[in-house]
């Protein structure tokens, strides 16, 4: 496993971290057995960071995490959590002193934790990127020992960019992936300026670019790719990085054909990501066991060629820039 600095926190995190959106829910069955049987071997395999937030499983992602944490007392573990989507309505102006305090006390309680490592915004409307009280707000709680460093998860350049003009956030967490490029512009030479953190969230694009879907894939019903396509539940950047399914498959078919011997689709796109020093650390799911080892296996492998960076800007270009480059 291989670590970079997470921002100005002082820790050193592993490249490839854990997201665990999946094993709290809307991805399909799942069973908390197998969910901690995958976090406890990614443990095992060096990572040290997971990303959480308080709606994936209405709180039992963040309990599923508290239990690894117990499990591994002697183990140093991250964990970041997230929150303001359990407003509803999810508006600006229920990013307040009450709603956020509430927040945070039930993700201490979740996570058995007396202070919250990392708290994100959970990618809030823009409205509240220019709110400067609700970043009071958190300067409050980690005044009071509530949390020790906070950040945000963003749906849009913009927000990001806004976002780091506040100088206790730590971390930015945004999509980006072969299917994501804009990022990698701007943003990430204003984060390096900063030393803020990079966090790059939906690392396989909801699952297009392991190379295993089909045409004819299906999808569970509580599995978000079946019913958040166009964005119905919430923001359709977050299924499939907004990308149209059938252009994705055109677009992964010519991705294999680069992939260098040895790595996995999974492991090409997660090195892919790697590739830019601004990113501290990709954050794909697991629901098994194998699924962790073949992420993690990632972090090790050697850097692509500038030739094949090259090929894949060319596959981005052609299939992807236009559907989503100038949206998020």
């Amino acid at each position: 496993m291989q670590y970079r600095e997470l921002g100005r926190t002082g820790w050193k995190v592993s490249t490839v971290s854990f997201g665990s959106w999946a094993i709290g829910g809307t991805w399909g069955p799942v069973e908390d057995d197998e969910s901690l049987a995958a976090l406890h071997r990614a443990v095992e395999l060096g990572v040290n960071f997971f990303d959480t937030a308080d709606v994936y499983g209405d709180g039992h992602s963040e309990r599923l995490l508290a239990q690894l944490r117990r499990d591994h007392k002697d183990e140093t573990i991250y964990i970041a959590t997230k929150a303001g989507r359990r407003l509803d309505p999810h508006t600006a102006a229920g990013y307040n002193r009450e709603n956020i305090t509430a927040f945070v006390e039930r993700s201490l309680k979740n996570l058995d934790m007396e202070a919250l490592d990392l708290l994100q915004l959970h990618c809030p409307p823009t409205e509240v990127y220019y709110m400067p009280e609700v970043f009071g707000v958190l300067d409050d709680l980690t005044r009071a020992g509530k949390i020790r460093y906070y950040g945000v998860s963003v749906e849009k350049i913009e927000e990001a960019l806004k976002a780091i003009e506040y100088p206790d956030v730590q971390t930015v967490q945004i999509i980006f992936n072969m299917f994501r490029h804009r990022p990698s512009e701007l943003l990430f030479e204003q984060v390096k300026k900063r030393r803020i953190g990079i966090l790059a969230r939906v690392p396989l694009a909801s699952g297009l670019l392991t190379g295993k879907m089909k045409p004819d894939t299906t999808f569970a019903a509580d599995d978000h790719r079946a019913f958040n396509r166009e964005g119905e539940a919430f923001d359709r950047g977050e299924t499939f990085s907004g990308v149209d399914y059938e252009a994705g498959l055109k677009a992964v078919a010519e991705l294999k054909t680069m992939c260098p011997a040895g790595m996995s689709m999974v492991q090409f796109a997660l090195r892919w990501i790697l590739m830019f020093d601004a990113v501290t650390c990709a954050i794909p799911g697991a629901k098994r066991s194998s699924q962790a080892e073949e992420n993690a296996a990632a972090a090790d492998l050697p850097p692509l060629s500038d030739a094949t960076m090259e090929q894949i800007r060319v596959v981005y270009d052609r299939y992807i820039r236009e559907s989503v480059h100038h949206y998020w």
